[in-house]
């Protein structure tokens, strides 16, 4: 691995990449479906090992992960396959945590990326690290709800105002230390959306940094189109 000159903390990134996929209704789980001519995990893990700011990639997939070695070749340099995937994201997360923990220090910086957002650019990467590397509470790339928001969950049909309201995205960057205290000491994993929102059951308020559209999470078959559209343009970011 080689020090980031840039920052006085070391970047990681964790790709937890167990999942099945279900809503895809696919033959393969979903981060191996094709995205513009490549597995959508090629794309992510490229965004990553593109970026100056990243000192390594981790990759946590199931044990039995049948596909990976055709997407990552094991001396690929910059990024490691870990076999240790869990029955959930989080599983999958803490896992990949534990599995490095003697290679990262409790002060560097782990950026969590979903697997299913092959639309991340090295510059969104730099965004993130940029606006929150420094911040005690870590900080994820979001956007803000332009759409009129409705809600049913009382009786009939009411409006809530979308002002302070975002969309959470990934990556959600952390300290290795605070984010596996955060995932560790949950007191209810099922409450957990996201890591923010572990880290935010700590007291701490992570940074939200503004994203961008091409960031989508692929969950359904019509969402590869589009992302298809966004990844033919060029990074603006």
């Amino acid at each position: 691995m080689t020090e980031n000159p840039q920052h006085s903390r070391r970047c990681v990134a964790l790709i937890p990449a167990a999942g099945v996929g279900a809503r895809m209704a696919a033959a393969s789980p979903k981060q191996y479906l094709a995205i513009a001519g490549k597995p959508m995990l090629r794309h992510t893990a490229n965004a990553f090992l593109a970026s100056p700011l990243i000192s390594h990639t981790y990759i946590v997939v199931s044990e039995g992960d049948g596909y990976i070695d055709s997407v990552i070749s094991p001396d690929e340099p910059g990024v490691t396959v870990l076999r240790c995937g869990g029955a959930t994201r989080m599983d999958s997360i803490l896992n990949g945590l534990r599995a490095v923990r003697a290679e990262v220090a409790d002060g560097d910086l782990v950026l969590v990326h979903d697997a299913a957002r092959p639309g991340l650019t090295p510059g969104l990467i730099r965004k993130l690290i940029d606006g929150a590397g420094d911040a005690p509470g870590g900080g994820l790339l979001a956007l803000p709800v332009v759409d009129t928001v409705k809600s049913t969950r009382g009786e009939g049909l009411a409006t809530v105002p979308r002002d302070g309201l975002w969309l959470a995205q990934t990556p959600q960057m952390f300290h290795y230390a605070l984010l596996l205290r955060a995932l560790s000491e949950a007191p209810d994993p099922h409450a957990i959306t996201d890591d923010a929102s572990a880290v935010e059951m700590l007291g701490l308020s992570p940074l939200l940094i503004e994203g961008h559209p091409r960031n989508l999470k692929v969950t359904l078959p019509s969402d590869i189109r589009i992302a298809e559209m966004y990844m033919a343009q060029p990074d603006q970011e």
